[in-house]
């Protein structure tokens, strides 16, 4: 047994006496989980002061740099414009994705469907708006919500056991949308309470991938993607705190936005790790996502600037760590999309961003501790509406020293301050989303090039470190791999630099279609 995990060992059981956690015999389940996070407790035991400074995740200060959407641009702009120009239809859309909802029902996309007089009732809202002059920029459009955040008239189950009621209230980014004229489909299936990436739920069934059912939509906002991917509706509301919006768009071949730390607003959404949590849009385009992103955000509503190429854009692409390892189906499809980007006239450089290979364990310290505390209450008093997987990531939480958790801050602190200086000499980065396409169902550990990695280290590697930093980062589909399944490619930018970052994928996307006819 390696010395850590017997350590863990030996005060497990005190641990939970100390914290009156009646339920010490899962001590065992408890060492095996940490069994497979031996490298980063190992890590986190090693870990000095790191200065001592304390991490704060940035301000958001996000401006409005995109242009209007116009009446012929293609996706849900086009489907608002559509429905202005002929309000009588405004039901029409919704009713269109609802129908394609129940055919989909295998998906279990969803938890909450929309009925038609629930339809009704908000075309009515939206016509009633538009009649009186309000800005409709998302008029009669059809969006699914991420079941973690309140949606009036739907429940809020986190994806998880228990009751729930119906919520009276929309959080704040969902109410945006509504005034804006969208229509809520309902509230989306995902891995429970956000705390995985498979969207394996036990209390309402696994997600399926659209692109191939032998095989993960990613998660936690797997519900999210594969509604997005079957075409039930062209955009939906995701939440990451690891990757959960990008991992599942990656997985089912769609694109999936998280912006700036706090750009869109959390409040009403239920927390994870409140440092590392991001709302963002999972939709079909580029443009489908600035749009939703700039009403959540409560700017004026756009789309990004259309570039006519990448002449003077900066692109670094960071080899060490998010290339290596990679499988090699995966580093084709990135070697090729680097090269369309250099024909384009980035200047494509490489950079190094000192300290990420420690990301994931930092993201653990500060997962683990967070989401632990969120919940303990439930853990104390409803663990059994809980599943078996959530459960022991949650109670292993509590037997993190709180000298690992703020060392781990300070830590965090130097690595979000290398990646602002490592873009000093770039305008984005470019990565991969994941090193693989997406993994078999119940794979526990993913075998990439000649590197075996437990599952979790393998999926969310590539995407954790954004959240750690706040940066804003945005995935988009690359090809297929050899096995016809998707490959996500991934964008980064400095802080606030939402729109330039969106700017550069849109004329990515562009690219790469035009490669990939």
């Amino acid at each position: 047994m390696p010395d850590i995990i017997r350590r863990f060992a030996q005060v497990a059981e005190h641990q939970a006496a100390l914290l009156a956690y009646p339920f010490p015999d899962r001590r065992q389940a408890w060492l095996d989980r940490l069994q497979l996070n031996l490298a980063e407790l190992q890590f986190l035991d090693a870990l000095s002061e790191a200065g001592g400074a304390q991490y704060q995740p940035p301000q958001a200060g996000v401006r409005a740099k995109g242009i209007a959407p116009q009446d012929d641009t293609e996706g849900i702009a086009a489907i608002a414009a559509a429905a202005r120009r002929d309000p009588a239809g405004v039901q029409k859309p919704a009713l269109q994705a609802l129908q394609a909802a129940r055919a989909h029902s295998g998906l279990h996309a969803f938890i909450d469907l929309a009925t038609e007089p629930q339809v009704a009732e908000q075309a009515q809202a939206a016509l009633h708006g538009f009649h009186e002059g309000r800005p409709a920029p998302l008029f009669a459009v059809p969006i699914a919500v991420k079941d973690l955040m309140s949606v009036q008239g739907f429940r809020l189950t986190g994806g998880s056991g228990g009751e729930a009621g119906v919520e009276s209230a929309d959080a704040l980014a969902i109410g945006r949308l509504r005034s804006a004229g969208a229509i809520i489909m309902g509230t989306t299936n995902l891995h429970e309470l956000a705390y995985g990436i498979t969207s394996n739920n036990p209390h309402f069934s696994p997600v399926v991938n659209p692109r191939s059912a032998a095989h993960i939509p990613g998660g936690s906002s797997g519900g999210s993607a594969a509604a997005v991917a079957a075409g039930i509706v062209r955009a939906s509301v995701g939440t990451d705190t690891a990757g959960s919006i990008r991992i599942p768009a990656a997985c089912c071949g769609v694109v999936g936005f998280k912006p700036t730390y706090d750009a869109i607003p959390r409040q009403g959404a239920m927390d994870l790790g409140p440092t590392l949590d991001h709302l963002g849009p999972i939709t079909q385009s580029v443009d489908d996502a600035a749009l939703l992103f700039s009403v959540m955000a409560g700017m004026p509503a756009q789309v990004p600037e259309r570039l006519a190429d990448l002449q003077g854009v900066r692109v670094g692409i960071p080899r060490r760590y998010f290339f290596d390892p990679l499988a090699p189906d995966v580093a084709r499809a990135l070697d090729a999309a680097i090269a369309r980007l250099r024909a384009d006239g980035a200047d494509i450089t490489d950079v190094d961003l000192p300290g990420v290979q420690n990301a994931s364990a930092l993201q653990f310290a500060t997962l683990c501790s967070e989401a632990t505390a969120i919940h303990w209450s439930r853990l104390l008093t409803r663990p059994h509406t809980l599943g078996e997987d959530v459960r022991v990531r949650l109670e292993i939480g509590q037997l993190f020293p709180a000298v690992w958790y703020t060392r781990a801050q300070g830590a965090r602190k130097a690595l979000a301050q290398s990646f602002q200086a490592a873009m000093q000499g770039a305008d984005v980065l470019l990565i991969p989303t994941l090193r693989t396409t997406a993994p078999p169902n119940g794979a526990q550990f993913l075998r990439v090039g000649a590197t075996e990695m437990p599952l979790h280290a393998a999926v969310t590697s590539l995407t954790l470190p954004f959240n750690l930093t706040g940066m804003p980062a945005i995935s988009l589909p690359c090809g297929a791999g050899d096995n016809g399944l998707p490959v996500g490619l991934q964008l980064a930018a400095p802080h606030n630099q939402d729109w330039r970052l969106l700017a550069v994928a849109r004329r990515t996307e562009t690219l790469l279609k035009d490669s990939n006819p």
